[in-house]
């Protein structure tokens, strides 16, 4: 199998709670509480290794928090390289309200890196070797990051040979498109910010889709529509993606599973068109889990012989 870097600069500890019902002004008795390791690439690095593949998860780590951080890695059998920082691993809560069903999401910023810091990221990156074929950039950049941060991997990337990408939003996505990369994975949210909120309907949604493609932003474009699937196109077609009706016990993690089923699937040499269904259903199989739990590998393969047999 081809080697996968993923790369996450802003990496969080989970802490999942419960509780009967939000309310203001008192003292809320939680659950047992749980603490799993967050963040884009994270995820996705999470989610190959639940389908059954191998990548190496390239993080930025300090303070007491990233301790607990590394040993939360170990623990899952992640292969993982920790970049240094001074500043503390930042930590997101995350409560089930029982009454409602419904889930509330704190995300706290994260730490201010230094520009040694940034430097170091990038350095092991172009110092790797044996070089990655892959190299997956997920999540959002921490405060004070330059905008461009995800658009100089990709330089190094082009250097390196290696197939990028990019999984983020707003700014640093718009400056890493303008890079040329091999793959993007917005939803509609993201695509709208290039359409400068023009699209009202999935034509117009495909039509922005083959312009990125057209104009050399990148080799392909995997749209994420939420429950709808995907739309996938190429230089040579464009074809959505549907997938099965399945319970939805949570959203969390969907799109991190989507990257690595679909990253992971190309590792193993499919095709690009049958690793987006093979992403599509990693991003299903998501959903049937709950709170943050990502994708279930016997989920993922039932959901894609499903389709692919359709």
């Amino acid at each position: 199998m081809k080697y996968i870097l993923t790369l996450t600069m802003n990496p969080a500890i989970d802490l999942n709670t419960s509780v009967d019902n939000v309310a203001a002004e008192r003292k809320l008795r939680c659950g047992e509480p749980s603490r799993e390791p967050g963040g884009g690439g994270i995820n996705v690095s999470r989610a190959i290794r639940k389908l059954g593949g191998e990548s190496l998860a390239l993080y930025t780590c300090g303070g007491l928090a990233g301790q607990m951080f590394q040993e939360l890695l170990d623990n899952e059998g992640l292969n993982h390289k920790p970049v240094p920082i001074k500043e503390e691993t930042r930590e997101n809560i995350i409560v089930f309200e029982e009454s409602s069903t419904l889930q509330y999401r704190f995300c706290m910023p994260g730490p201010l890196l230094t520009g040694d810091e940034l430097k170091s990221s990038l350095g092991q990156i172009a110092a790797l070797d044996p070089k990655p074929d892959f190299i997956v950039v997920s999540g959002s950049l921490p405060p004070g990051t330059p905008k461009d941060f995800y658009a100089r991997v990709a330089r190094i990337a082009k250097q390196l040979g290696s197939k990028i990408i990019v999984d983020t939003q707003d700014e640093p996505f718009k400056l890493a498109l303008e890079e040329g990369l091999f793959l993007v994975k917005p939803n509609i949210r993201e695509l709208n910010l290039l359409a400068d909120n023009k699209i009202k309907d999935e034509k117009q949604i495909e039509d922005m889709a083959v312009k990125i493609v057209r104009d050399n932003l990148s080799e392909v474009v995997v749209v994420s529509l939420g429950a709808a699937g995907a739309l996938m196109v190429t230089g040579e077609k464009s074809r959505y993606i549907r997938p099965p009706a399945v319970p939805i016990k949570s959203k969390v993690g969907a799109g991190d599973s989507m990257v690595a089923g679909i990253v992971l699937a190309l590792a193993q040499g499919k095709t690009i068109e049958d690793a987006a269904f093979f992403g599509v259903a990693a991003g299903t199989a998501a959903v049937m889990t709950p709170g943050t739990e990502l994708c279930r590998r016997d989920d993922t393969e039932r959901l894609y012989k499903e389709m692919i047999n359709h």
